[in-house]
């Protein structure tokens, strides 16, 4: 930082958010290929906590790359930056009091473990959703991995750039076997317990 940048020190602190709203403020970190249901998943996760009166927030991967990361390619470079103001964005919601419900590929285990570091790591909870390549494929939703193969987008995540799996992820969803609701109950049954003050 240079000598010319002084942070504001606020009169109200993190502690005084998260009592006015009764809970822990923590990032649910949803991580997974394309087509896998990183955000069916975590939609439903944030309307079930909503529902149970916590106070969230969530971040999408395409959502932010229209706005905040719009100036942003797909080169590895730039995926990390991605990453990063993301995981700024989500401290300062955190800073809030707020619940961060976020599901974005981040596909290399050095940025998500960036993104832990910035929040820190109690506050972060990696929701790895898993689902073979194949079958994200097969869903291919948005036509991406059709036009992967065809070469029209380059390093696409499972295609021609890898995707990192979490060696150890506090939930593991295989969204290829579970029924949506099944998923969703391992994430709050967990998160639960973290944000209970």
């Amino acid at each position: 930082m240079g000598n010319h940048i002084h942070p504001t020190e606020f009169k109200i602190s993190k502690a005084d958010r998260r009592k006015r709203l009764n809970q822990n403020p923590k990032l649910i970190w949803f991580t997974g290929l394309s087509g896998s249901g990183k955000s069916t998943i975590a939609n439903a996760v944030e309307a079930r906590l909503f529902e149970k009166g916590h106070m969230t927030f969530s971040m999408d991967g395409d959502n932010i790359r229209t706005g905040l990361c719009k100036d942003l390619g797909f080169s590895d470079q730039d995926r990390v930056e991605n990453i990063r103001r993301i995981g700024e964005v989500a401290k300062l919601m955190l800073d809030a009091g707020l619940v961060v419900i976020s599901s974005f590929i981040s596909p290399f285990k050095s940025e998500r473990k960036l993104v832990a570091e910035l929040v820190e790591e109690e506050n972060f909870i990696e929701v790895f959703v898993d689902c073979p390549l194949e079958v994200c494929e097969q869903r291919d939703v948005k036509g991406l991995y059709k036009k992967a193969r065809a070469g029209v987008i380059k390093s696409f995540t499972g295609i021609d750039s890898p995707y990192e799996k979490p060696e150890n992820p506090a939930v593991h969803i295989y969204s290829d076997q579970e029924e949506l609701q099944e998923s969703v109950n391992k994430v709050i049954e967990f998160v639960l317990k973290k944000i209970a003050d």
